[in-house]
């Protein structure tokens, strides 16, 4: 039987991240401190922990089949990857930032300048787009100080509270791209681990949409039933059960995450009473 190969980030909060929504789509792995390499106990799936910048040429080779990675990443390293779900965490943007003294007026004010970077590639294809050219001083590592020892005259870095910016006394002023961890898969992936690929991707597609919904029940007016179904329509259709009290009856759905409180108002303004809401592990439909 095949065994599909997948690459994650050797450590840091993506390689958390990528282990739990492995873990969440029912994959037990059994990996133990510096391990370069792990199965999974219950599906044909290995797990090769390596260095993020490195990932982009493994996938490219076709060393492994499919990678979790961001997808910043890809646009510097692996142009032409096939990104088969866009997975909803470890997101950020890659921005310029320039000296908070600095009088940033358009990003003609770049033209000519020094920009320290790890991403290079993107940088350049950016700046190009405007018809701009830039000197690239290309650093890995603490880029965010480049400005203030005189390297560069502003940076291109990733950015996500923006608080390493402000300890550097740096402010964004564009945003090249937004990015978030994805399943990128090898070009160079086989038809047997390609139907593996797409059972992973059902699994995370199921997990995904769980983490985003909630499940509710309460107890309405039957003459309410129509008006709180316009209320919930996140499903095919309510769940309605009767109760032991007359003209009353327990209604079951899903809501959305994120309106969760607007429709928690809409439901007591028709009448909802005993309303609960419960978590979802996993959502197929």
């Amino acid at each position: 039987m095949s065994t599909l190969k997948i690459a994650i980030q050797k450590s840091g909060r993506l390689n958390e991240e990528s282990i739990q929504i492995l873990k969440d789509c029912g994959i037990s792995i059994d990996n133990g401190n510096d391990q370069l390499k792990a199965e999974a106990t219950n599906f044909p799936l290995e797990v090769l922990f390596l260095r993020n910048s490195d990932i982009p040429q493994y996938l490219i080779d076709g060393v492994v089949d499919a990678a979790i990675v961001g997808d910043n990443l890809l646009v510097e390293k692996g142009k032409g990857i096939q990104i088969a779900q866009k997975l909803g965490f470890s997101k950020c943007k890659v921005s310029v930032a320039v000296p908070k003294a600095f009088e940033y007026n358009s990003i003609k004010d770049l033209n000519g300048l020094r920009i320290a970077t790890s991403y290079p590639n993107t940088v350049t294809d950016y700046f190009n787009s405007f018809g701009l050219s830039v000197d690239i001083h290309q650093i890995s590592g603490s880029v965010e100080i480049a400005p203030n020892i005189g390297l560069a005259d502003a940076i291109v870095d990733i950015v996500s509270s923006g608080s390493t910016l402000f300890k550097n006394n740096l402010k964004e002023v564009e945003i090249i791209l937004k990015s978030e961890a994805v399943l990128a898969v090898s070009p160079k992936i086989n038809p047997e681990n390609q139907k593996l690929i797409d059972t992973l991707k059902f699994r995370i597609e199921s997990v995904l949409r769980a983490r985003k919904s909630r499940y509710i029940l309460m107890n309405i007016p039957n003459d309410k039933i129509e008006e709180v179904g316009k209320i919930l329509p996140v499903l095919r259709s309510l769940t309605v059960l009767p109760l032991a009290q007359e003209g009353w009856s327990s209604v079951h759905s899903v809501i959305d995450k994120d309106t969760f409180w607007d429709v928690i108002d809409k439901l007591k303004d028709v009448g909802a009473e005993g309303i609960l809401v419960c978590p979802i592990e996993k959502m197929v439909l």
